[in-house]
């Protein structure tokens, strides 16, 4: 017999919301080159029958942050909650594979996922086997034990040295075991790992809940969505969005830079940034993107006031807003101001799509999370409008949604970090194009 939960947060979109009409865009108004997934190449858990008995081998995301011996956050557990209980309901007899850290092929106690088990059992409300491997004898054994809907957790992937080789005997040898593969970690999606790429070649590959909720939401952000398309980037550096960057103007309609990254922009155009975080020996590459959006027709904001201190602390005595060509030498720019907030929020409700990525200001510290608050609620107020499909992702970026208390009002929220910010660069990724080839 199966359980259902009940989810106390929305971090993910509801999959029966999502369907292929109001993923594919109208095409309007666009020039831009369009990075496209096409969700009918992609098999679902609604593509299997009866599984009495099949033994489905799930890569899950059992990542999750630690304290004390004791998980923080669930927030991945409950992602693919909805794919365990769907193939329990099927009569599966469900294997979860996941990795923990990274024990660099070696087995090391303290990044066993058994860590998780206990969190796991909470999610899904029943009891879960742990396996101490991923393949023969000792698994074939569980299988043996588990009755159909039963499910069972295998140990660390990473703990075998294949795993991140990609290798094919591992991947066989963990094959053997099962008869279908679910694919519910979009977070591990950009790794070409044994149990993320690897098995999908050997045995039927289904995409889980998740995964086609994240994938669905991807179509609508990028690769086909309603036009305009606004991006919102934030973030310290260029250094580590350039890809990003570069990618974003050749896709969206208007460019939104904040964070420490839109002072190196600005200092590229010639203002005097004081002592604010900025990469100076950047600014031929700000330039050159600055160029690349021109060309697309993407139009890029830029703060033309902000939120200056002499010191970063919370409420410092020096703080005031000022005009951007208006900082003084000992001063840094630590939030956008609220002039410029007013109007990006006035090109929101211009533009059908939205996708996020990282916060406009040194979000952690008050009062420099206000731009991030206001702009988010004004994203959230227009999604709740049915005005606009807003998509975000990112550490930061979840953490600093959740601060302004619209996470949930967000037409979609990626937990992934890599893989989101990967998609964001147009880049392939490997897990994806394993399913969409199987």
């Amino acid at each position: 017999m199966c359980f259902s939960i009940h989810l106390a947060r929305k971090p993910l979109v509801d999959v029966e919301r999502w369907t292929l009409k109001q993923v594919q865009g109208d095409g309007s108004g666009s020039g831009h080159r369009q990075l496209r997934l096409n969700m009918t190449t992609f098999r679902t858990l609604d593509d299997l029958g009866d599984l009495t008995g099949k033994v489905a081998l799930v890569r899950v995301d059992l990542n999750l942050p630690m304290q004390d011996g004791a998980v923080t956050d669930d927030t991945r557990v409950r992602a693919s909650a909805p794919t365990i209980l769907d193939l329990c309901a099927k009569g599966a007899k469900v294997l979860l594979l996941a990795h923990f850290g990274r024990p660099k092929g070696e087995r090391v106690s303290t990044m066993s996922v058994s860590m998780t088990l206990d969190a796991v059992q909470a999610v899904l409300g029943r009891e879960v086997m742990f396996v101490p491997e991923v393949a023969g004898d000792v698994v074939r054994q569980a299988v043996g034990i588990l009755r159909p809907g039963d499910v069972a957790m295998l140990e660390n992937t990473r703990f075998w040295k294949g795993e991140e080789k990609n290798d094919p005997e591992l991947a066989r040898a963990i094959a053997e075991n099962g008869d279908i593969y679910v694919n519910d970690a979009f977070s591990a999606a950009h790794r070409a790992h044994a149990s993320t790429e690897g098995l999908a070649h050997l045995l039927p590959a289904y995409a889980g809940r998740s995964m086609e909720a994240e994938l669905k939401a991807l179509e609508a952000a990028l690769g086909n969505p309603v036009r305009p398309v606004a991006a919102v980037v934030g973030g310290a550096k260029v250094s580590s969005k350039l890809d990003v960057l570069t990618h974003l103007v050749t896709q969206v309609d208007h460019l939104i830079i904040g964070g420490g990254m839109a002072n190196t922009f600005l200092a590229a155009k010639g203002v005097d940034v004081g002592k604010s975080l900025c990469e100076h020996d950047l600014a031929d590459t700000a330039r050159g993107i600055l160029a690349a959006a021109d060309k697309a027709g993407c139009t890029v904001h830029l703060p033309y006031d902000v939120v200056v201190a002499k010191e970063f602390a919370a409420n410092p005595p020096s703080l005031r807003t000022c005009n951007v060509h208006e900082v003084a030498a000992d001063e840094m720019i630590l939030d956008v101001g609220p002039q410029a907030v007013e109007a990006l929020a006035d090109v929101l409700k211009t533009c059908r799509t939205l996708v996020w990525n990282g916060p406009l200001g040194a979000f952690e510290t008050v009062p420099f999370d206000a731009a991030t608050v206001a702009l988010a609620r004004s994203a959230a107020a227009l999604t709740a409008e049915g005005a606009l499909v807003s998509v975000a992702g990112g550490g930061d970026t979840v953490a600093a949604l959740n601060h302004a208390g619209v996470a949930d009002d967000f037409t979609y929220i990626s937990t992934a970090g890599g893989a989101f910010l990967e998609w964001m660069e147009g880049k392939e990724l490997p897990g994806v194009k394993a399913l969409q080839a199987a």
